[in-house]
């Protein structure tokens, strides 16, 4: 029996690697600015995922859409990964968090699960907002890709290195001053 306190903050969000080309930066001599052009499709690797502040840890599902029916079975893998203790899920206001679809899921492991809604127009607020600028950053600022799956080798290998550090994941999304 659970004795209600809780045992670690997940902070929960959706995010899209785009395919097309996401010049960050750049810099020209006054009067002699490049035109860059982008090809892509609209297409990429979509992702929905936690970070946990206090451990660093994160986990990352990719699915072709997002909905109801997707949020309710990653909701279902976090609570399989997590199942000791109250998990608290820090998440925005998208439709997909307050679908009817989740009310009997919720309440059947309200005491392992409790979702906690952000003001809206608060992205600062998510920690994982930080993670996906990162991911961003260093994954597709100033690269084309030709294909998806050259996207997702390059999300995944991301991922997978900073998994391993979970001190630097805290130092760099976590600590704010």
């Amino acid at each position: 029996m659970l004795d209600g306190k809780i045992q670690q903050i997940l902070f929960v969000d959706e995010s899209m690697i785009r395919d097309y080309q996401a010049i960050h930066q750049t810099w020209f001599e006054r009067g002699k600015q490049r035109i860059i052009r982008t090809f892509g499709k609209h297409r990429g690797v979509k992702l929905v995922g936690y970070l946990n502040y206090e451990t660093g840890e994160i986990y990352c599902e990719e699915h072709d859409t997002y909905d109801a029916k997707i949020f309710l079975k990653f909701l279902e893998n976090l609570l399989s990964k997590n199942p000791k203790g109250k998990t608290v899920v820090i998440l925005d206001n998208a439709r997909i968090h307050h679908a009817k679809l989740l009310e009997s899921f919720l309440k059947e492991n309200e005491t392992l699960l409790q979702l906690m809604f952000l003001p809206p127009y608060s992205p600062n607020l998510n920690l994982i907002e930080g993670l996906w600028k990162w991911l961003k950053e260093k994954v597709i600022y100033n690269v084309f890709y030709k294909t998806v799956p050259e996207i997702r080798k390059n999300v995944n290998a991301f991922l997978k290195t900073i998994s391993a550090e979970p001190e630097a994941v805290i130092q760099r999304l976590c600590c704010k001053l």
